[in-house]
């Protein structure tokens, strides 16, 4: 059939009003934005949990290291030391803090819902296509690891017993924390697409205890020089881009520690978006079909 063949209430598809072209991509974003608005909802409403969940790790680290070692004369390197070793800390805690909680906020849930419970079934029954439903999964993820991170700061000025000098440079700082919250969050749906609900409990041992011991967290990238085949090795651990990232954000040039190179870092994290979020929503995808 032709376009002259159609009939006249049904004109063709380059001739349809610019309202009835719209409808669908109108409906899919009132559909993502509900499915959205319900996760963050279920957040705030028992936003206790969440802060506890967010802060605990932060908390002990930053107590061990930055309080109970400096108070008992096992601070880094003397008064200065401890000083420097504070505020690499902090940038490496907020890294820590984003993927920790694009893991939790998005593999953990996602293990439950294509488990038993196939709570997934209500969520791909909204009118959105299948993959946006996996999008959506990873902003929510990408906004509690935001969260978490905002929170590091207030932890960082009070449970240190030696100062922490942070020099914000707010174009990266605001830069890199969406990209790495969404990293995260993608890292996230890749775990939750492919861990089997029965392997769960082996997330943490085989995948988030080496990605944090071996993310640059407790030290810049560059001191692995003495150690080449690790330096060279981690550079496949995506909260090393991020630490060496908040590190250029935060840490004022007068201490004169060397991060990554900035262009690196955020092609890395490029890089790991873009792949994450394939893998992710295909693996997300192949998971609701089957």
């Amino acid at each position: 059939m032709t376009t002259t063949d159609l009939p006249a209430d049904r004109p063709a598809r380059g001739h349809l009003p610019m309202a009835e072209l719209q409808a669908p991509k109108i409906a899919y974003r009132k559909a993502f934005l509900a499915l959205l608005g319900r996760d963050l909802h279920v957040l705030f409403k028992s936003w206790p949990l969440f802060v506890i969940r967010a802060i605990v790790q932060p908390v002990m680290l930053m107590f061990i290291f930055t309080y109970v070692f400096p108070k008992i004369g096992q601070g880094v390197g003397g008064r200065a030391g401890a000083d420097q070793f504070t505020t690499v800390l902090v940038a490496g805690v907020i890294g820590l803090a984003i993927i920790f909680q694009g893991i939790q906020a998005v593999a953990l849930p996602l293990v439950q819902e294509f488990g038993y419970s196939k709570e997934i079934e209500d969520r791909v029954l909204a009118p959105l296509p299948t993959k946006l439903v996996g999008v959506q999964k990873i902003v929510t993820g990408m906004l509690q690891g935001l969260i978490a991170a905002a929170l590091v700061f207030p932890i960082a000025a009070v449970v240190p017993a030696t100062a922490v000098h942070l020099h914000i440079n707010w174009l990266i700082l605001l830069t890199m924390a969406p990209l790495a919250g969404w990293v995260s969050a993608s890292l996230g749906l890749v775990l939750g697409t492919k861990v089997a609900p029965q392997n769960v409990s082996y997330l943490f041992a085989l995948v988030v205890l080496p990605i944090t011991f071996l993310g640059a967290i407790y030290y810049p990238w560059g001191t692995l020089t003495p150690i080449k085949w690790l330096k060279i090795g981690v550079l496949i651990n995506p909260l090393v881009y991020m630490t060496e990232g908040f590190r250029a954000a935060l840490l004022p040039k007068s201490f004169h520690i060397a991060h990554m190179n900035l262009g690196f870092v955020y092609g890395a994290l490029v890089l790991f978006a873009i792949a994450l979020t394939w893998i992710g929503i295909n693996g997300f995808q192949k998971r609701v079909v089957s």
